[in-house]
C-alpha cells in the first residue's frame, strides 16, 4: 500500500488525482526497482507520502539534512524491519508547482517524476556521482516512459534532491 496524505489542500485543488498520480507513481518506481518484498502485496504498506506546503518541508529539511529553505521531495528511508516499510515522502506543493511552470511541463507529470525519485532513493538508489546519476536517470526515465510521462531530462530542465 502507498499511504498518501494531502496536508496542503493546493495540492487536491490543482490535482483532483493526486493521489491516484502518487500512487501509480511509486507503485511503478518500486515495480520498476524490482525493490517490492516478493510476499508484499499491492495494499502492504511500504511507502507514505506527504503532499504537503513549503513551510512544511522547509522545516523538515532544516531539521533533518540542516539545509535552510523548501525543496521539492525529500526522502527518508526506513530502517530495516519485518514490515517491509521503506520509508516517507514529503513534496512541496510550492516549489513543485514554480519548477513544473519553469519547466515548461504539467505539475501532474512533474509530481510523478518526484515521487518515483523519491522512491528510488527509498530503495537506495543516488545521484551523488555520476555513474549512480546515469542508472538513476536511466531507470526513471523507464519508470515514467511507462506511465506516458516525457523524459524529464530531455533537456536537463531542472535540479531535485
Amino acid at each position: 500500500m502507498i499511504d498518501i496524505e494531502i496536508e496542503d489542500d493546493a495540492w487536491a485543488e490543482a490535482l483532483p488525482d493526486a493521489v491516484i498520480l502518487v500512487r501509480a507513481a511509486a507503485l511503478a518506481a518500486l515495480d520498476g526497482a524490482d525493490a517490492r518484498p516478493k510476499d508484499a502485496g499491492a495494499d502492504s504498506g511500504l511507502v507514505a507520502v506527504l503532499l504537503t506546503d513549503d513551510e512544511a518541508v522547509a522545516d523538515l529539511n532544516a531539521e533533518y539534512r540542516r539545509k535552510a529553505g523548501p525543496t521539492n521531495v525529500l526522502s527518508f528511508p526506513a530502517a530495516q524491519n519485518p514490515e517491509g516499510f521503506l520509508g516517507d515522502l514529503a513534496l512541496a506543493y510550492g516549489v513543485c508547482a514554480r519548477e513544473a511552470e519553469q519547466q515548461n511541463k504539467s505539475l501532474a507529470d512533474h509530481l510523478q517524476h518526484l515521487v518515483a525519485h523519491g522512491v528510488l532513493h527509498l530503495v537506495g538508489y543516488d545521484h551523488m556521482n555520476e555513474d549512480e546519476a546515469a542508472d538513476m536517470e536511466g531507470l526513471e526515465r523507464r519508470i515514467l516512459a511507462g506511465l506516458g510521462v516525457p523524459d524529464p531530462y530531455a533537456a536537463e530542465q531542472g535540479d531535485h534532491d
